[in-house]
């Protein structure tokens, strides 16, 4: 078994905590725009729970920086991180810390077998359909002819446009709204393109295991079946000599059995 560097090991300890933050920062996030007449205690402490989850996020990326053998290579392949990290809590880019913990949960999602991977694809397409709903409905709600004015109309939005059907009932309206849509529409092309291709590479799977070992019983009643047929000579064989060393016997034993006596040697044994 391969050992496991530093950087892993911190890796396999802070995905549990960190998982559970971003859903604190999930709340947190959400809470001021299903509520926003909720009381000011209440937004100030979702403000300090989002900016809590940031230093963790960013504290992570530091340790991670330090432990990862190769620097420059670590930076290169986790520019998502970096960005959460680096970018202020301004909206809708915040967003990206909740992206950063999907990512850092299914860092080593390639390594896993297609139900796992497609179990954290799957959670990444909830994920993002819900923080785009959310940052659509904060963005669109108070703009002039803006049509998507309450949850349910900005959740249906993002379904709709994260599957790329777009019915146009709803649309956003602003310049921020729709680069969000953009990201949504490429994000869920993406992400359900790979629940798809991995739900497929496990039936494949499934079936190359399956004719695997069909293959192998195949093989093996073959060989069975050259073993009996084999076996079966044998003891045609064994038979056959076995004849003819009891008729060779039949026939030695005959040849020695003593003749009768004649006459003379009645006479001569009288005499």
């Amino acid at each position: 078994m391969k050992e496991r560097t530093p950087q892993m090991r911190w890796e396999a300890r802070a995905q549990g905590p960190l998982l559970g933050l971003a859903v604190a920062f999930g709340g947190a996030y959400a809470v001021p725009i299903v509520a926003p007449d909720a009381a000011s205690w209440v937004h100030t402490l979702c403000s300090a729970v989002e900016w809590v989850v940031w230093g963790a996020f960013a504290f992570d990326y530091l340790v991670r920086l330090v432990l990862a053998p190769g620097k420059w290579l670590f930076v290169r392949s986790h520019p998502l991180d970096l960005l959460a990290v680096v970018l202020p809590l301004v909206q809708p880019l915040r967003l990206l810390r909740v992206v950063a913990t999907l990512l850092l949960v299914g860092r080593r999602a390639r390594m896993a077998p297609q139900i796992t991977l497609t179990t954290y694809v799957g959670g990444a397409v909830v994920g993002l359909m819900m923080f785009g709903s959310l940052a659509v409905l904060r963005v669109e709600r108070d703009a002039p002819g803006g049509n998507i004015k309450t949850l349910g109309d900005a959740v249906w939005w993002s379904f709709t446009t994260m599957t790329t059907v777009g019915y146009g009932d709803h649309a956003p309206t602003t310049g921020l709204g729709r680069l969000l849509a953009v990201g949504l529409m490429l994000s869920g092309i993406a992400l359900l393109g790979v629940v798809t291709a991995n739900i497929a590479a496990w039936f494949i799977a499934r079936f190359e295991r399956d004719d695997v070992e069909e293959r192998r019983q195949t093989a093996l009643l073959e060989a069975l079946t050259r073993e009996v047929k084999e076996l079966r000579a044998e003891v045609a064989t064994l038979s056959a000599a076995a004849s003819v060393t009891a008729m060779a016997d039949t026939a030695a034993g005959a040849g020695t059995v003593p003749a009768p006596a004649g006459p003379s040697d009645d006479a001569a044994v009288r005499g």
